[in-house]
């Protein structure tokens, strides 16, 4: 098989494919093959009438058109592979030659990712909440376990928010109890904003023994209810001292000191890592802000296909089914594809402005990550490397693979340059920049290139009579 490419304009390529007639011939055979299971002749059982007699009955041209749809898929996938194109959207074919006899040859216009160039992107600037603990962040913590360390004393005065009253409940609507609103002895949170919020403006400031009567909007808008409250006793937290006692009866320290000091510990940590993180995002998202050209409706499509995709295996991986889950949170496929519609859109963009770098940069995908991230998708597959480079190169994924790879250079390059401020504008210490060893950097994407990998052997496979799989022109394009 022979190919060249030709660059179109509106980020379009050429492909212009020739297959010589024994290799056609090849797909013809497999074409009478699969014809003679279905066309029942005298004397010859399903799927053994000789090719010679089948085209007597039938004609050449029909195993010839058989093949055509076949084959023509494969063809196409093996000039993308051949050509490393990055196609985004299925290809405009036209045979040119070959319908009838002889040599098989046709075009393929193809769209492919838009190239766009990028400028300022070596003096991006992002800015970040303040990458440590805060007196306000440790107290907060405090207060959540004083909360669990607290104890309710009952009190003779109005019910104020954060009290606990215990009352009995009866909600109806039309005169009949409502389910969940009709009950005795009910611990209550002044102020928890529970069911409606008539309940909290009618408990604050009731004290016990009071009785409260009250109409409330039904959530459901299906007219009122009517609520009697009586309030048989007042209760307020009591939160402990933060002292020694404290810290040794809510965690394992002796001291608040240690306690604190480690609260504080554990925090900064977490909001550094946070940072680092933060920082990666708004970066590449920053990036993408520099590309000016309208993203192709394609490429938002395959994201969202990408983050669909994502979240069934994630239910799969949980017992889930994914069209259960959709019921049951009341929403549909076509509903979930236009939430995702905005993110895609920025995550095509931030795709196309890495990729821009890259280029301008001349940044390759390191040999080393290359290697480590085959090796581990080779343990994910339970296959060897060299069997892992054979299906992603003749499938056209290698390009994805050595793209990502690519993306991440252009990642750090960005983060090794990019200035890094907190809401004051005031500079913040890199050092919240740890980049990934190159195995996590490699590994990420290894379990979506596994399920690709999948779909590629399943295109590739051949039956018993050597008939090339019809599933390439998807994954191809």
């Amino acid at each position: 098989m022979e190919t060249t490419i030709e660059t179109l304009d509106g980020d379009r390529v050429k492909l212009t494919v020739a297959v010589d007639a024994a290799e056609f011939d090849t797909a013809v055979e497999a074409a009478f093959k699969r014809l003679a299971k279905e066309i029942r002749l005298p004397g010859f059982r399903p799927g053994k009438a000789p090719r010679k007699i089948l085209e007597a009955r039938i004609g050449s041209g029909a195993g010839r058109q058989e093949a055509l749809q076949s084959a023509l898929p494969d063809y196409y996938g093996r000039a993308l592979a051949e050509l490393e194109v990055d196609a985004i959207d299925s290809p405009e074919i036209q045979i040119t030659g070959g319908t009838e006899e002889g040599d098989l040859t046709f075009d393929a216009v193809v769209p492919v990712r838009p190239r766009p160039a990028v400028a300022g992107h070596g003096s991006l600037r992002v800015e970040i909440p303040t990458p440590g603990a805060t007196d306000e962040d440790v107290d907060s913590q405090v207060q959540m376990l004083r909360n669990q360390q607290s104890v309710l004393e009952t009190v003779e005065r109005p019910a104020a928010d954060g009290d606990q009253v215990t009352i009995d409940i009866d909600g109806t609507h039309d005169g009949e109890a409502v389910d969940g609103l009709t009950t005795t002895d009910y611990l209550y949170e002044v102020g928890a904003g529970a069911v409606v919020p008539e309940i909290d403006e009618n408990l604050r400031g009731a004290s016990t023994g009071d009785i409260v009567e009250f109409d409330a909007d039904h959530p459901d808008g299906e007219g009122l209810l009517n609520f009697r409250i009586e309030v048989k006793e007042v209760q307020e937290k009591v939160l402990p001292e933060i002292d020694d006692a404290f810290a040794a009866a809510a965690s394992e320290f002796d001291t608040a000191d240690e306690l604190l000091a480690d609260l504080r510990g554990r925090i900064d940590t977490m909001k550094k890592s946070q940072a680092g993180m933060l920082v990666r995002d708004r970066t590449a998202q920053a990036v993408g802000d520099l590309v000016e050209v309208d993203i192709p409706e394609a490429l938002v499509e395959a994201e969202i296909d990408g983050r669909i995709r994502d979240m069934a295996m994630r239910l799969h991986s949980q017992g889930l089914e994914f069209e259960h889950y959709l019921e049951a949170v009341g929403t549909d496929i076509s509903a979930l594809r236009d939430e995702y519609r905005d993110a895609a859109e920025i995550s095509a963009r931030v795709d196309l402005g890495l990729r821009a770098v890259a280029e301008a940069e001349g940044l390759d995908a390191d040999p080393e990550n290359l290697d480590i991230y085959l090796q581990a998708l080779a343990e994910q597959a339970e296959s060897d490397v060299s069997t892992v480079v054979e299906m992603l190169t003749g499938s056209g994924r290698m390009i994805e693979v050595r793209a990502d790879l690519r993306k991440q250079a252009a990642l750090d390059w960005l983060l090794e340059r990019v200035e890094i401020v907190d809401e004051d504008g005031n500079e913040v210490d890199r050092s919240i920049l740890e980049t990934p060893e190159p195995e996590e950097a490699a590994t990420g994407a290894v379990h979506d290139e596994e399920a690709a990998m999948d779909e590629t052997e399943a295109s590739a496979g051949t039956d018993t009579d050597g008939e090339t799989a019809e599933a390439t022109e998807e994954e191809g394009s």
